[in-house]
């Protein structure tokens, strides 16, 4: 009978020993589905929400920036919190909220309740489960980061390919209509919150809370836990004072805003323009997921690929993929096109974000780049805002989706461009930052 030791610091499987570095991969990335059901699957709810309750799609379009806003702006204050009190609390924190919040949106009866229980309050919970759960895992590799964040990105794409299906067939159990569409977020929110509570107690913040070091760390490396309380407060303070002074710490922030902006715009409307070209919600759907599956593929692929050849070129790469194949919305009427767009502009999309932990530890080492992360989430949240909230103005203001298409096409290009002017990643960009701080808040103290 094969032998399991499900002791986290002697983890193996027989005769084979797994670092508890792909446990917590695992983990990271289930949490990531169990908090991911509606916003993954929000475009298809848009029609939904339009024909319940009488809502225009500008005014739902409204919901998701609000949410992807609040979500960005509240991203160096999770990225704070995760490198203050430790990543385990936050998650904790942050599955509360969750639950609170997708309850809470189920009965809504107003515009003005749904944009503060999805928009706002969900919005918290989503910013702790993707910059310090991204930044946790960082730290438990030395070696293999790419192979590790590529599953817990992967994880990400998933999120559609699962749960656009499931959302659909809750609504379909619960009688479609109003009551379906309430069911969505009830029954996933509170699966997904009893999901992240268990969730929890599996993830530990550092290798040392169990007495291991990051995977492919030197035997002869001291095992040393990442700093809390006061001096973590010194030593993310000091960092980030002396990466604001480099335009590439901006630069950064920008390219998130400039994809995310371009990208919202057709995460939130694909579903609809297809439905409003005529031709059908299966069509939309399948649609969806395609381009769910192609992004899944470049979100494992990316993180790996940026490890080992370098994030710069790979993210450039992906948002040229992600800018072409928008050309082919102004002509496509027939199914066909729209797939041949979700293959194309899914391989470019998947990749757009994943290579962002990578690029951050090529260019800062082993800084607490938490809060740094939290800034650049920020851009993102913020580009989704901007994003989503145009694509649904215009297609009210024009009465087609053809400008909302342009302007996707237009913020994608740009963030080219941004990516061009950024540095090498083959050296860090602040490898002595630590001499600004105290002798007693260094690693070496």
């Amino acid at each position: 009978m094969l032998k399991v030791n499900l002791n986290p610091s002697r983890l193996a499987v027989g005769q084979r020993s797994i670092h508890y570095a792909w446990a917590i991969v695992v983990v990271a990335a289930a949490m990531r589905l169990s908090a991911s059901a509606v916003r993954t699957s929000f475009s298809i709810l848009v029609p939904r929400f339009v024909e319940t309750f009488g809502w225009s799609y500008g005014a739902v379009g409204i919901a998701l920036s609000l949410q992807w806003l609040v979500s960005g702006l509240f991203g160096p204050g999770a990225g704070w919190l995760g490198d203050r009190y430790g990543i385990r609390r936050t998650m904790l924190f942050g599955a509360v909220v969750f639950t609170a919040a997708m309850v809470l949106t189920s009965q809504v009866t107003h515009i003005w309740q749904f944009y503060l229980f999805y928009g706002v309050l969900l919005s918290v919970s989503l910013a702790i489960f993707q910059v310090p759960l991204t930044a946790a895992v960082t730290m438990w590799f030395h070696r293999h980061l790419g192979v590790g964040m590529g599953i817990l990105q992967a994880s990400q794409g998933l999120g559609a390919l699962v749960f656009v299906p499931l959302v659909l067939f809750i609504i379909h159990v619960f009688g479609g209509g109003e009551n379906g569409l309430r069911a969505a977020f009830w029954v996933t929110g509170i699966g997904g919150g009893v999901a992240l509570a268990i969730l929890v107690r599996l993830f530990y913040n550092e290798p040392a809370d169990i007495g291991l070091r990051p995977l492919g760390a030197s035997e002869d490396e001291p095992i040393r836990r990442v700093a809390r309380g006061r001096t973590a407060q010194i030593r993310t303070k000091v960092f980030l004072k002396l990466a604001q002074r480099t335009n590439t710490f901006w630069n950064l922030i920008g390219i998130h805003f400039w994809g995310c902006a371009g990208h919202a715009i057709i995460l939130a409307f694909l579903p609809s323009i297809i439905e409003d070209r005529g031709l059908g919600r299966s069509l939309a759907a399948s649609t969806f997921i395609v381009l769910s599956v192609m992004s899944t593929i470049t979100r494992f692929g990316v993180p790996v690929l940026a490890d080992r050849i370098g994030s710069k070129g790979v993210m450039a790469a992906c948002f040229i993929l992600q800018s072409a194949p928008m050309i082919l919305l102004f002509f496509a009427y027939e199914p066909w096109m729209f797939y041949l767009f979700a293959v194309l502009f899914g391989i470019g999309f998947g990749g757009e974000m994943t290579a962002f932990p990578i690029i951050n530890r090529q260019y800062y080492g082993s800084a607490p780049i938490g809060t740094a992360y939290g800034w650049q989430m920020m851009g993102s949240g913020v580009g989704m805002a901007l994003g989503a909230g145009i694509g649904g103005f215009l297609r009210n203001w024009t009465g087609n989706f053809d400008a909302t298409i342009l302007v996707s096409l237009t913020l994608s290009l740009i963030g080219v461009v941004a990516i061009l002017l950024l540095p090498t990643t083959s050296h860090h960009l602040l490898p002595d930052w630590e001499e600004a701080l105290p002798q007693e808040a260094r690693s070496a103290g």
